[in-house]
């Protein structure tokens, strides 16, 4: 079984920052992309970031040139940094990754359970 793991969310101030980590743990064969991905009550899941396995990034028009998402292979952990936090950003954010358990094998999606990221003005 693949799991996935967020920290790093909690309450911040307008204007300040915050680092998300996502690790990925269990038997798998390799990662391909990963991303975040938030919810905000009343509103559908979005997508925020999204980095490849071979460093590619792509990023939501509301989070460009404030957040930056990175990932370190090696211990298949994904990190979405966030500056200049709005109360807009307040969230659920919840990490996905794109897991070949076999080389035989089309990506699966896992999800993370979640984490809370709280912006007050």
């Amino acid at each position: 079984q693949v799991q996935l793991v967020e920290s790093g969310g909690g309450l911040v101030q307008a204007g300040g920052s915050l680092r998300l980590s996502c690790a990925a743990s269990g038997s798998f064969f390799s990662i391909n992309a990963m991303g975040w991905y938030r919810q905000a009550p009343g509103k559908q899941r979005e997508s925020v970031a999204v980095i490849t396995s071979g460093g590619s990034t792509n990023y939501s028009d509301s989070v460009k040139g404030r957040f930056t998402i990175s990932r370190d292979s090696a211990k298949n952990t994904v990190y979405l940094q966030m500056n200049s936090l709005k109360p807009e950003d307040t969230a659920v954010y919840y990490c996905k990754a794109g897991v070949r358990r076999s080389p035989l094998f089309y990506p699966t999606d896992y999800w993370g359970q979640g984490i809370q990221v709280t912006v007050s003005s």
